[in-house]
């Protein structure tokens, strides 16, 4: 058993403990609003990103609006985009039902869809465009999956759909890690057949990481296969870019 790991754990446990009991607070002051529940999950997250030692790099300009879009690399994504800006998130169904995780991303006003309900895609395309109308972006993951970081999957066009309507600005950004001993990128991602735990377990258990996100210009689209197309380009040319955490 990895000394590193259980200590990581038991840390990662008490920092989880500690932004439950802010989300508590915040709910008995009658605070509990979708803005504020954005708000806690950007403090939240930069908090446990510091305290567990995970850089992050940002180039580019976080939107203050708006619907945002990038590549899905693991659930750390959340975390480090949750750290970039305050944010809605546009997650699986699946991860409401995670231990502690699941928890996070429901106090942080996370929109869960299943993937294999058109009523339940429709009705979170629904729920996109009421918050699109306020000041916290709108962020999902056109590929509808994580990836190993290799290849950029194929962009699904449905989420697009509010903020084309509406004319409102839709941002790409790109996500990468960078692990401190020269492992491949890969090791810290979440995809194919992996279980959540053995591989936060392992996540816990090796080098430490950083975290890039190249954020790009907000444009307004007249389609939403144009929008899909244009910041899957976008997202893909800014993979290609060297990496900042190394220079």
């Amino acid at each position: 058993m990895s000394f590193r790991a259980v200590r990581r754990a038991v840390a990662l446990g008490f920092l989880l403990l500690f932004c439950f009991s802010r989300a508590l607070f915040m709910r008995l002051r009658g605070l509990d609003t979708l803005e504020r529940r954005a708000q806690w999950l950007h403090e939240s997250a930069v908090f446990v990103m510091r305290r567990m030692r995970i850089g992050l790099k940002i180039t580019g300009q976080p939107p203050a609006s708006g619907l945002l879009v990038a590549n899905h690399l693991s659930y750390l994504d959340i975390m480090i985009f949750g750290a970039a800006l305050p944010c809605y998130l546009v997650s699986k169904i699946q991860i409401g039902r995670w231990p502690f995780f699941g928890t996070l991303a429901r106090a942080g006003g996370t929109i869960f869809v299943d993937r294999s309900s058109r009523a339940s895609a429709e009705a979170v395309t629904v729920e996109i465009a009421k918050r699109l109308k306020g000041p916290i972006p709108v962020l999902f993951f056109p590929e509808g999956t994580s990836t190993d970081g290799t290849t950029l999957l194929r962009f699904h066009s449905r989420f697009y759909t509010p903020a084309v309507d509406d004319a409102i600005p839709v941002t790409a950004a790109a996500v990468r890690y960078v692990l401190e001993d020269g492992s491949p990128e890969s090791d810290v991602c979440w995809f194919g057949d992996d279980e959540f735990l053995p591989h936060l377990w392992k996540a816990l258990a090796g080098p430490n990481f950083s975290a890039e996100i190249h954020f790009g210009e907000p444009t307004i689209y007249t389609s939403r296969r144009a929008a899909a197309d244009a910041t899957y380009a976008e997202i893909q040319s800014m993979r290609e870019q060297p990496s900042l955490v190394l220079q």
